[in-house]
């Protein structure tokens, strides 16, 4: 890091209450040795809480946050009455908490630390980028205004020098990046939400807003109702057991997987557009299984190239 994040960081901890000492002799600072965390009196629920929590998003994980908060917590765990923590161990192994599949930022733990280091230093970061847009490796600079995760990944927003405009990157698709001198100033007011405003997920469209509305059969109704899918969502049941559902969103490419992951129990009623788009991937997929097995491609280790390797 900075000489100046250095220091900002150890007026931090002084702010803070802890107390530190600088060694002459070794030229370092520490943290005065009769210095612990003081005791805080959790509540069963409470202890709980972050014993379950941490125990399963952060085992195994290297993803930022979640190893750190499962190291925290058992730090914390360690400080607990004898028989609170007896207890809520013993509970915590009875509690399971499982999310989507999780992109762990394997290769990429140096571009995150430079993305924060230059969303705390303000300088802009030139980056080279495996573009899924594009489809090509592209370089731009870019000031980052935000780091957030999302359902199975982490990204970063901010204005892109190439784009002329704020854009949305995956931080393990960027392959390079180096912090410039150039300083930035992140727009006053950012707001995440503001600038997502009614994306079905993360990709937003410069198009106006739509109006959706999805029926779905009476078998997976109750299953659609139960979850909140989207902030400006409405559900209207219908007498014969199926559900309308209505939302406002910005954009079609993340809701139409949405609605396939359905199969024949969605149908888009309306806009027109959105009815087209999902009835084209759906004729794409009967294609694909539409084929006789003289079509299919060969198995792994039964094609030519393989029997030459097995002569």
């Amino acid at each position: 890091m900075s000489r100046r994040t250095a220091f900002r960081d150890l007026e931090t901890l002084r702010e803070a209450g802890v107390p530190l000492q600088f060694d002459k002799t070794s030229g370092r600072y520490s943290i005065t040795a009769d210095y612990f965390l003081r005791p805080t009196n959790f509540s069963f629920d409470e202890a709980l809480s972050i014993v379950a929590l941490t125990s399963d998003l952060g085992a195994g994980t290297e993803a930022p946050f979640f190893g750190a908060a499962r190291s925290a917590a058992l730090k914390i765990q360690g400080a607990l009455a004898a028989d609170l923590r007896k207890e809520v161990q013993l509970l915590g192994r009875f509690i399971s908490i499982r999310l989507n599949a999780l992109d762990q930022l394997k290769g990429s733990e140096a571009v995150y630390a430079r993305l924060v280091e230059s969303l705390a230093e303000r300088h802009v970061a030139q980056i080279r980028y495996q573009s899924l847009t594009e489809w090509e490796v592209i370089e731009t600079k870019l000031r980052p205004y935000q780091l957030f995760f999302d359902r199975h990944a982490w990204y970063v927003i901010g204005r892109s020098s190439l784009h002329s405009g704020p854009r949305t990157f995956n931080v393990s698709r960027i392959l390079n990046i180096e912090l410039l001198d150039q300083k930035y100033s992140r727009p006053r007011g950012f707001n995440l939400e503001r600038y997502l405003g009614n994306a079905w997920n993360i990709m937003r469209s410069s198009s106006p807003d739509e109006q959706v509305t999805i029926r779905f059969a009476k078998i997976v109704a109750t299953n659609v109702s139960e979850v909140e899918w989207h902030k400006t969502q409405r559900l209207e049941w219908r007498a014969d057991g199926s559900l309308d559902f209505h939302a406002r969103v910005s954009g079609f490419s993340e809701i139409i997987w949405w609605i396939l992951g359905y199969g024949e129990h969605a149908e888009v009623i309306r806009p027109a557009k959105l009815r087209k788009q999902v009835a084209t991937r759906a004729e794409n997929v009967c294609k694909i299984y539409a084929r006789d097995d003289n079509q299919l491609p060969p198995r792994p280790g039964t094609g030519a190239g393989a029997r030459v390797k097995q002569r």
